[in-house]
């Protein structure tokens, strides 16, 4: 039986750790990219790193090719990348997560073998204003949206599923002790989230996990809100609860 190939680009931190860790496994293997070395307590049997800049175009390219010479098909996609430069905020949101999942999708599309799936990481701020990113990452995170829609109807002949997850803010393993030294900010989520408590990375490697699998045979041309139940409520409703205090929030419950 042939292994279960997924290639994972931007594994190496954050939400990218956790999807890497649950596609790897007995008869999987995981084909890793990123800016940076992954840390050594993530090196596993069946998971391989390589180091490439997305932005690159001939760079991308060679490591693409590299990349299906050794580990062979892809099963699945997963494209996390995020622009964390310095530069042209602009430029470099629209570069890395429009141009950038553009290309790889279209030098991978025909090196799935057996159709598959395609994952992108979007944002709720495809959807409402998130004030402390700049304006290129709203408008990169709704093109991102309409591109998976896109390439849903051309790639399903192809039988290569493409589907999206937008979240808020998520609990990493790099910002943990963040969130412990800043207590009140948890606890203003868990007031005013419906399933109490933040996302973690893990929430939504699950999910990439489900849209990869055979339970989602089915889906493509979707995006998955995954906010525990955020967005259902009414901004002045959710004003007026986080200025409630954790008193008269629980007493309403």
């Amino acid at each position: 039986m042939a292994l279960v190939h997924s290639v994972v680009i931007g594994g190496t931190r954050g939400i990218g750790r956790a999807v890497v860790r649950a596609l790897a496994g007995p008869g999987r293997r995981v084909s890793v990219i990123g800016r940076r070395p992954a840390p050594a307590s993530d090196r596993r049997p069946g998971v391989r790193y390589w180091l490439s800049s997305i932005t690159d175009t001939a760079e991308l390219d060679r490591t693409l090719r590299e990349l299906i010479r050794l580990q062979g098909p892809v099963d699945n996609l997963v494209l996390l990348q995020r622009y964390r430069g310095d530069g042209d905020a602009w430029a470099g949101e629209l570069a890395v997560s429009l141009t950038a999942t553009k290309q790889v999708i279209e030098r991978l599309a025909g090196r799935f073998a057996r159709g598959g799936a395609i994952v992108v990481m979007s944002s709720v701020a495809a959807r409402y204003i998130a004030e402390e990113q700049p304006v290129g990452y709203h408008v990169a995170k709704a093109g991102l949206a309409q591109m998976v829609r896109y390439y849903a109807r051309v790639l399903g002949p192809r039988r290569i599923r493409v589907n999206s997850i937008s979240c808020g803010t998520v609990v990493k393993e790099e910002s943990r002790a963040y969130y412990r030294r800043s207590p009140r900010l948890p606890a203003l989520y868990r007031r005013v989230t419906p399933l109490r408590r933040m996302a973690t990375a893990e929430d939504i490697a699950g999910v990439v996990s489900f849209l990869c699998g055979p339970g989602a045979a089915f889906m493509t041309g979707q995006d998955i809100l995954l906010d525990g139940g955020l967005s259902l409520l009414w901004h002045e409703a959710l004003a007026r609860q986080a200025a409630s205090g954790p008193q008269l929030a629980e007493a309403r419950r």
